[in-house]
């Protein structure tokens, strides 16, 4: 499960790692939003330092599908539907800042994008409103599109039955903007300690983050982790954990120009790479991109099976050889649709963070960065863009209430399953096969038991963060909650989510 911008990735050195001193701003997170926000700052002459569980663009920052677009799919005329057209206005221009800021980095630090048109399309006949819906929402909020004419829609290899298109987007190989932005970082003073887990966050009396390697200490915290792992504000069941998956093609045939995005379900995302924009170099063949499979973390029957399906579907459609790679990300999507981002509740105005992106990370993650770097630079609310503020003093409508309720009952309802589930089987059960995990109770306590590259291993099947029951990740081999999206290793090792700490290890 390797995406395919991770295949040759050049990751600079960062710096050893000092227990117990002190930074201006410790960023924790090396994603898009992390490596942003500690340029913007290291660049005003602040000490910054970036811890981070695992690598440079660990987790969906480094595996999503390189779109770079202000055309993200219905999400206009979704927020429009319950939300003013000042709100929706003031998303669209955060996009554009962080769409504009990223383009610039990336042609600052010499990483190719193509120039490319992104379309918002039905596949069928009940995509058809959709597509109308998403026009209407987009010209209302000021961005130039367009619907696509007869001779467009039937010109590629994409089934369009009908098309909102924007011109002008961007495709990028998200790994070299990540490692460009990280060696930049780097150059201008910045402190990057890279495979350094933290356990905790701290307010009082200092700002504080305890690592497994020891303490940092800062004036400022910055959360850049997807889900905060602080439960201060209680953001965890403010947004849903989603889940989906990518696979690459070799492209045998005629090569989509576009940037293509379904309004109907199945949800389908196509895009290819080519040498002027993907990893390998000027000698890669063209290669196709294609998303889906998404589902809520730790709800759906098999991973596997969802991603097998993507698979015959591309094969289906488009004229595509060997498969090259698989992988898939996670994202967070706000009840209300408009990310979190800004000063964390009781914290004392010293941990900033940035969550609910909703799957369009390339836009809204430098837009997060942009404005908590005014706010730890401390600049005023009149030299900010209006956005800023609109989306800071956003309301709360009786829609989002209300998807915030039926999510917070399906979470409730999942808990009690996932319990009563594990009591029907007890311990000892049979080996699973390789790559196959179960749960079962050993005296009334869930354990999740799996084998793995030949090893068979059991861990507590609790999540450490509010107790739900674990599920089986059969395509990632990943223990994952069905409530909050916490995911874990074979081995019990937390992988991201809520939780703070990893799973106790049985056998």
């Amino acid at each position: 499960m390797t995406a395919l911008w991770k295949s040759d990735v050049a990751v600079p050195a960062g710096a050893p790692f000092e227990p117990g001193r002190r930074h201006d701003v410790v960023i924790v997170g090396a994603g898009l939003t992390g490596l942003a926000t500690a340029l913007e700052l290291v660049r005003s002459g602040m000490d910054v330092a970036i811890v981070e569980r695992g690598g440079i663009g660990e987790l969906a920052s480094g595996s999503n599908t390189g779109k770079i677009s202000l055309l993200q799919g219905t999400t206009l005329s979704s927020l429009r539907r319950h939300h003013p057209a000042s709100l929706v206005r003031a998303y669209v221009d955060a996009n554009r800042d962080g769409f504009e800021w990223i383009t610039r980095a990336a042609d600052e630090l010499g990483v190719s994008t193509t120039t490319r048109t992104a379309y918002t399309h039905a596949q069928g006949a009940e995509g058809v409103a959709a597509v109308t819906d998403e026009y209407r929402a987009a010209r209302e909020a000021g961005l130039d599109v367009r619907l696509a004419g007869a001779d467009e829609l039937a010109a590629g290899p994409v089934r369009m039955t009908s098309a909102v298109a924007l011109d002008e987007q961007r495709a990028i190989d998200p790994m070299s903007l990540l490692t460009a932005l990280a060696t930049a970082f780097v150059a201008a003073g910045g402190r990057l300690h890279l495979g350094t887990a933290v356990r905790r966050v701290r307010v009082v009396p200092r700002p504080r983050i305890d690592t497994e390697a020891g303490p940092l200490f800062a004036e400022k915290i910055v959360l850049a982790t997807g889900a905060p792992i602080t439960d201060r504000g209680l953001y965890f069941a403010k947004v849903s954990g989603m889940r989906s998956a990518c696979v690459s093609f070799d492209l045998e045939g005629e090569v989509p120009e576009g940037m293509y995005l379904s309004a109907d379900s199945p949800t389908r995302s196509v895009r290819t790479v080519t040498a002027a924009d993907g990893a390998g170099g000027p000698e890669r063949s063209p290669q196709l991109v294609v998303g889906g499979a998404g589902h809520p973390v730790g709800r759906t029957d098999s991973e596997l099976a969802k991603l097998e399906e993507l698979v015959a579907w591309a094969r289906d459609t488009f004229p595509v050889g060997a498969e090259t790679h698989r992988w898939s990300a996670q994202d967070y999507t706000s009840h209300n649709l408009v990310p979190f981002i800004g000063a964390m509740p009781r914290s004392l105005g010293r941990v900033r963070f940035a969550t609910g992106y909703a799957k369009w990370g390339l836009t809204n993650a430098p837009a997060a960065a942009l404005r908590i770097a005014s706010e730890l630079r401390g600049e005023r609310m009149r030299e900010r863009p209006t956005w800023m503020t609109v989306i800071g003093t956003r309301l709360t409508v009786p829609a989002d209430l209300a998807r915030g309720a039926a999510e917070n009952a399906k979470i409730g309802a999942v808990a009690a399953r996932g319990w009563a589930s594990a009591a029907r089987r007890s311990t000892p059960v049979a080996q699973p096969a390789e790559g196959e995990g179960t749960v079962a109770q050993h005296h009334a306590r869930p354990v999740g038991v799996s084998t793995i590259d030949g090893q068979t291993r059991a861990v507590s099947a609790i999540c450490p963060h509010l107790g739900g029951v674990l599920e089986w990740n059969d395509l990632e081999c990943t223990w994952d909650c069905p409530l909050h999206a916490s995911r874990f290793t074979p081995d019990g090792e937390r992988i991201e989510g809520p939780a703070s700490t990893g799973l106790r290890r049985l056998r």
